[in-house]
Protein backbone atom coordinates (compact mmCIF):
# COMPACT_ATOMS: atom_id res chain seq x y z
CA UNK A 1 0.00 0.00 0.00
CA UNK A 2 2.83 2.42 0.89
CA UNK A 3 4.76 1.34 -2.21
CA UNK A 4 1.71 2.13 -4.33
CA UNK A 5 1.40 5.59 -2.76
CA UNK A 6 5.06 6.41 -3.46
CA UNK A 7 4.87 4.96 -6.97
CA UNK A 8 1.90 7.19 -7.79
CA UNK A 9 3.34 10.22 -5.98
CA UNK A 10 7.16 9.87 -6.04
CA UNK A 11 7.54 13.34 -4.58
CA UNK A 12 6.18 12.00 -1.29
CA UNK A 13 9.28 9.85 -0.86
CA UNK A 14 10.75 12.93 0.81
CA UNK A 15 8.41 12.43 3.78
CA UNK A 16 8.04 8.63 3.73
CA UNK A 17 9.39 8.16 7.26
CA UNK A 18 7.04 10.81 8.62
CA UNK A 19 4.02 9.19 6.94
CA UNK A 20 4.91 5.79 8.40
CA UNK A 21 5.37 7.30 11.87
CA UNK A 22 1.96 9.01 11.66
CA UNK A 23 0.34 5.75 10.55
CA UNK A 24 1.80 3.89 13.51
CA UNK A 25 0.67 6.64 15.90
CA UNK A 26 -2.91 6.33 14.64
CA UNK A 27 -2.88 2.56 14.96
CA UNK A 28 -1.56 2.85 18.51
CA UNK A 29 -4.26 5.38 19.38
CA UNK A 30 -7.07 3.12 18.20
CA UNK A 31 -5.53 0.01 19.76
CA UNK A 32 -5.68 1.76 23.12
CA UNK A 33 -9.29 2.87 22.76
CA UNK A 34 -8.55 6.45 21.72
CA UNK A 35 -10.13 8.71 19.17
CA UNK A 36 -8.98 11.21 16.56
CA UNK A 37 -9.80 14.92 16.57
CA UNK A 38 -9.12 17.08 13.51
CA UNK A 39 -8.65 20.80 12.97
CA UNK A 40 -8.00 22.97 9.93
CA UNK A 41 -9.20 26.03 8.00
CA UNK A 42 -10.56 26.52 4.49
CA UNK A 43 -9.54 23.65 2.25
CA UNK A 44 -7.89 21.96 5.21
CA UNK A 45 -11.22 22.20 7.04
CA UNK A 46 -12.82 20.29 4.18
CA UNK A 47 -9.99 17.75 4.37
CA UNK A 48 -10.78 17.19 8.05
CA UNK A 49 -14.38 16.33 7.20
CA UNK A 50 -13.13 14.08 4.40
CA UNK A 51 -10.86 12.16 6.78
CA UNK A 52 -13.70 11.67 9.27
CA UNK A 53 -15.81 10.23 6.48
CA UNK A 54 -13.13 7.64 5.67
CA UNK A 55 -12.54 6.66 9.31
CA UNK A 56 -16.10 6.51 10.63
CA UNK A 57 -17.40 4.06 8.02
CA UNK A 58 -16.01 1.58 5.53
CA UNK A 59 -13.38 3.13 3.26
CA UNK A 60 -11.85 0.34 1.18
CA UNK A 61 -13.41 -2.41 3.30
CA UNK A 62 -17.03 -3.07 4.30
CA UNK A 63 -16.42 -3.42 8.08
CA UNK A 64 -19.60 -5.35 9.00
CA UNK A 65 -20.48 -5.83 12.65
CA UNK A 66 -19.27 -9.14 14.07
CA UNK A 67 -21.88 -11.72 15.02
CA UNK A 68 -20.80 -11.30 18.62
CA UNK A 69 -21.39 -7.55 18.46
CA UNK A 70 -24.81 -8.08 16.89
CA UNK A 71 -25.81 -10.47 19.66
CA UNK A 72 -24.56 -8.05 22.29
CA UNK A 73 -26.57 -5.17 20.83
CA UNK A 74 -29.72 -7.29 20.43
CA UNK A 75 -29.39 -8.44 24.05
CA UNK A 76 -29.38 -4.81 25.18
CA UNK A 77 -32.25 -3.76 22.93
CA UNK A 78 -34.26 -5.44 20.16
CA UNK A 79 -32.47 -3.84 17.22
CA UNK A 80 -33.82 -4.93 13.85
CA UNK A 81 -31.57 -7.39 11.98
CA UNK A 82 -31.74 -5.21 8.86
CA UNK A 83 -30.20 -2.34 10.80
CA UNK A 84 -27.44 -4.50 12.27
CA UNK A 85 -26.64 -5.95 8.86
CA UNK A 86 -26.23 -2.49 7.32
CA UNK A 87 -24.17 -0.81 10.02
CA UNK A 88 -20.38 -0.63 9.71
CA UNK A 89 -17.74 -0.46 12.42
CA UNK A 90 -16.35 3.06 12.78
CA UNK A 91 -12.98 4.33 13.92
CA UNK A 92 -13.91 7.26 16.22
CA UNK A 93 -13.05 10.63 14.67
CA UNK A 94 -14.43 14.15 15.15
CA UNK A 95 -13.92 17.14 12.87
CA UNK A 96 -13.78 20.07 15.31
CA UNK A 97 -15.02 22.63 12.80
CA UNK A 98 -18.26 20.67 12.51
CA UNK A 99 -19.20 21.85 16.02
CA UNK A 100 -20.83 24.97 14.65
CA UNK A 101 -22.90 25.97 17.70
CA UNK A 102 -19.94 25.64 20.06
CA UNK A 103 -17.53 27.34 17.68
CA UNK A 104 -19.79 30.29 16.89
CA UNK A 105 -20.65 30.78 20.57
CA UNK A 106 -17.00 30.68 21.67
CA UNK A 107 -16.01 32.93 18.77
CA UNK A 108 -18.65 35.47 19.75
CA UNK A 109 -18.31 35.26 23.54
CA UNK A 110 -14.60 34.63 24.10
CA UNK A 111 -11.91 34.44 21.40
CA UNK A 112 -12.21 33.30 17.75
CA UNK A 113 -8.59 32.13 17.71
CA UNK A 114 -9.31 29.62 20.46
CA UNK A 115 -12.34 27.80 19.05
CA UNK A 116 -10.42 24.61 18.27
CA UNK A 117 -8.44 24.82 21.50
CA UNK A 118 -11.72 24.90 23.45
CA UNK A 119 -13.06 21.90 21.53
CA UNK A 120 -9.85 19.95 22.14
CA UNK A 121 -10.05 20.71 25.85
CA UNK A 122 -13.65 19.55 26.01
CA UNK A 123 -13.32 16.40 23.91
CA UNK A 124 -9.70 15.28 24.07
CA UNK A 125 -7.97 13.01 26.54
CA UNK A 126 -4.51 11.55 26.98
CA UNK A 127 -3.83 8.95 24.30
CA UNK A 128 -6.07 10.58 21.69
CA UNK A 129 -4.63 11.99 18.46
CA UNK A 130 -5.11 15.46 17.01
CA UNK A 131 -4.58 15.68 13.26
CA UNK A 132 -3.82 19.35 12.60
CA UNK A 133 -3.79 20.60 9.01
CA UNK A 134 -2.28 23.91 7.95
CA UNK A 135 -0.66 24.44 4.57
CA UNK A 136 1.54 27.21 5.95
CA UNK A 137 1.90 25.64 9.37
CA UNK A 138 1.15 29.00 10.97
CA UNK A 139 -2.62 29.07 11.45
CA UNK A 140 -3.08 30.60 14.91
CA UNK A 141 -6.25 28.71 15.82
CA UNK A 142 -4.64 25.40 14.81
CA UNK A 143 -1.47 26.21 16.78
CA UNK A 144 -3.57 26.94 19.88
CA UNK A 145 -5.37 23.61 19.49
CA UNK A 146 -2.03 21.82 19.18
CA UNK A 147 -0.72 23.49 22.34
CA UNK A 148 -3.78 22.41 24.34
CA UNK A 149 -3.68 18.89 22.87
CA UNK A 150 -0.08 18.41 23.92
CA UNK A 151 -0.76 19.84 27.37
CA UNK A 152 -3.38 17.14 28.08
CA UNK A 153 -1.32 14.23 26.78
CA UNK A 154 -2.60 13.93 23.24
CA UNK A 155 -0.40 13.03 20.29
CA UNK A 156 -0.29 15.52 17.41
CA UNK A 157 0.08 14.70 13.71
CA UNK A 158 0.75 17.88 11.75
CA UNK A 159 0.06 17.96 8.02
CA UNK A 160 1.67 21.01 6.44
CA UNK A 161 3.78 22.25 3.52
CA UNK A 162 7.51 22.14 2.91
CA UNK A 163 8.31 25.12 5.12
CA UNK A 164 6.26 23.66 7.95
CA UNK A 165 5.94 26.80 10.02
CA UNK A 166 5.09 26.48 13.71
CA UNK A 167 3.18 23.27 13.16
CA UNK A 168 6.30 21.43 12.03
CA UNK A 169 8.01 22.37 15.29
CA UNK A 170 5.03 21.67 17.56
CA UNK A 171 3.72 18.38 16.15
CA UNK A 172 4.92 15.04 17.45
CA UNK A 173 4.64 13.66 13.93
CA UNK A 174 4.89 16.43 11.31
CA UNK A 175 4.29 15.56 7.65
CA UNK A 176 5.70 18.49 5.61
CA UNK A 177 4.80 17.60 2.03
CA UNK A 178 7.28 19.03 -0.51
CA UNK A 179 5.22 21.93 -1.88
CA UNK A 180 4.74 25.53 -0.77
CA UNK A 181 1.76 26.88 -2.73
CA UNK A 182 -1.47 26.29 -0.85
CA UNK A 183 -3.34 24.37 -3.53
CA UNK A 184 -0.32 22.21 -4.32
CA UNK A 185 0.16 21.36 -0.65
CA UNK A 186 -3.50 20.36 -0.45
CA UNK A 187 -3.13 18.23 -3.57
CA UNK A 188 -0.47 16.19 -1.76
CA UNK A 189 -2.29 16.07 1.55
CA UNK A 190 -5.14 14.11 -0.01
CA UNK A 191 -3.14 11.02 -1.08
CA UNK A 192 -1.28 11.10 2.25
CA UNK A 193 -4.42 10.99 4.36
CA UNK A 194 -6.07 8.49 2.05
CA UNK A 195 -3.08 6.24 2.64
CA UNK A 196 -3.27 6.76 6.40
CA UNK A 197 -6.98 5.94 6.49
CA UNK A 198 -6.55 2.87 4.28
CA UNK A 199 -3.55 1.58 6.24
CA UNK A 200 -5.28 1.99 9.61
CA UNK A 201 -8.41 0.33 8.27
CA UNK A 202 -6.38 -2.59 6.88
CA UNK A 203 -4.76 -3.08 10.28
CA UNK A 204 -8.07 -3.47 12.11
CA UNK A 205 -10.38 -5.07 9.55
CA UNK A 206 -9.86 -8.26 7.56
CA UNK A 207 -13.11 -8.25 5.61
Amino acid sequence: MLKELLARYPVLTACEKEIVAARDALISCYKNGGKVLLAGNGGSCADCDHIVGELMKGFLKKRPLSEEKKREMKAAYAVDDAILSSLQVGLPAISLQSLTALNSAFCNDVDPELIYAQAVLGLGKAGDVLIALSTSGNAKNVAAAVAVAKSIGMTVIGMTGAKGGRLREMADYPIPVPETETFKVQELHLPVYHYLCAAVEAHFFDC
